[in-house]
């Protein structure tokens, strides 16, 4: 800006010295002293002077001075919004690459980030295996062709399955006489493990095998199962998800995997569930245990609920109840598991009885030897004082759909909500 006259304010230019001189010139002089020498105030700071180019001169600097301190403020003004824009911009750009490193975090922890599903993991798991030395080649082409043929055939090869634990347990029971007051156990289940192919992301899958194998068992189930007789491998299984969606449901939970699971290592959980169930016909619910109910975040309302799921009325006292009812779906953050019965202590107290997909076909067949000591139980057993996650959801089978009824809960999946237990 130009700079302006210490007089008027007006700006002057470069025209500031002539400009004081022609409008202010008679504000410089000022009365003589007591011996007749002509005094001149300055107007800015006060100072007299005997001459009045010497004034002049000191009115010259006032003003280079007063100009340079303005030019020195703008500077300093630009160069710390520079600055600021400059912290702005590295701030913003650190957290855009913070959010996309999390978001790509995310994707590959949920399986969502293109890497390849059953097939891609399960192969280059075993080239690992070979290259460590854990496998011979000849093994590895012999699994590569068995896994391509459960492939192509959508049938799983049974390689991580353990049968018969359900009739083990319920023969370990009948001799068992020291803490169990009674226990209650699901119909037959298998047992299915987490392979090279999924280890990592497909508990849900299995949690599914499981619960079907128990419904392939089921004579009650045999018409809305007729399609599936044998268990899918977990590819056949993410394909018959889409399925269900194409078919209408779940839309919301379908646009989160952007309708394609097949060829990823996308979790499912209780909703993939709910939909796939209820497409095949078969009735399911959703039951949310969405908060603790118990001291030390535990859940207590959710064992209590189980208990009672098994239990019936005519049980006349057996201390082993071995029932109809199919095993139940759980779910929380991070992990699922089968529910496959429920222990009451003689102490009153309740402990739940867990098929993991983490546990080896090895860990499991321990629980096949009828002289057991009870020591492998400490794998399926879970006390309330274990279940401290903050929410829980179980599916739970009881009984077969309509047509009609399959309608209505297809359309109903489109505003799903669960049976949230206060």
């Amino acid at each position: 800006a130009p700079p302006e006259c210490p007089f008027c304010g007006e700006a002057a230019g470069q025209e500031l010295e002539e400009h004081v001189r022609a409008r202010h010139g008679h504000l410089l002089g000022a009365p003589g002293t007591g011996n007749g020498e002509q005094l001149y105030e300055c107007p800015m700071c006060s100072l007299t002077c005997t001459n009045i180019q010497v004034l002049e001169e000191h009115v010259d600097l006032h003003l280079e001075e007063h100009n340079f301190s303005e030019g020195g403020n703008i500077r300093d003004l630009e160069l710390a919004q520079q600055l600021q824009t400059e912290e702005d911009e590295r701030q913003r750009s650190e957290e855009e690459k913070r959010e996309r490193e999390e978001f790509k975090k995310l994707q590959r922890q949920y399986g969502l980030d293109n890497s390849g599903g059953f097939k891609q993991q399960f192969l280059k798991n075993m080239e690992r295996e070979v290259d460590r030395g854990r496998m011979q080649p000849f093994e590895y082409h012999k699994r590569k062709a068995d896994m391509m043929e459960s492939l192509a055939s959508g049938i799983d090869d049974g390689k991580t399955k353990t049968s018969g634990v359900i009739e083990a347990l319920c023969k370990y029971y009948q001799n068992e006489n020291k803490d169990v007051r009674r226990v209650w156990l699901s119909a037959g289940v298998d047992h299915f493990h987490s392979s090279l192919g999924d280890r990592g992301w497909g508990c849900g899958y299995r949690n599914f095998q499981m619960l079907l194998s128990s419904l392939l068992q089921n004579s009650f189930y045999n018409d809305c199962l007729r399609d599936t007789t044998l268990i899918p491998s977990i590819p056949k299984i993410q394909s018959m998800i889409e399925d269900a969606w194409r078919e209408g449901f779940d839309p919301q939970g379908a646009s989160h995997f952007n309708n394609r699971l097949h060829g990823s290592k996308a979790w499912i959980g209780a909703c993939e569930i709910y939909s796939l169930l209820t497409s095949l016909r078969i009735k399911c619910q959703i039951i949310d245990f969405h908060k603790p109910t118990g001291p030390m975040g535990t859940h207590p309302r959710l064992l209590e609920w189980i208990l009672q799921y098994y239990s019936t009325d005519n049980e006349d006292g057996v201390k082993v109840v071995c029932t109809s009812k199919p095993p139940i779906y759980l779910q929380h953050q991070g992990h699922s598991r089968t529910v496959v019965g429920i222990e009451e202590k003689k102490n009153k107290s309740l402990c739940l009885l867990l098929f993991d997909p983490g546990c080896s076909s090895q860990q499991m067949q321990k629980l096949l030897k009828q002289n057991s000591d009870g020591t492998g139980l400490k794998l399926l057993r879970k006390f309330v004082g274990s279940l401290k996650e903050k929410q829980y959801q179980i599916v739970v089978v009881d009984g077969v759909l309509s047509l009609e009824e399959k309608a209505a809960r297809c359309r109903a999946s489109q505003v799903l909500t669960s049976e949230k237990i206060p």
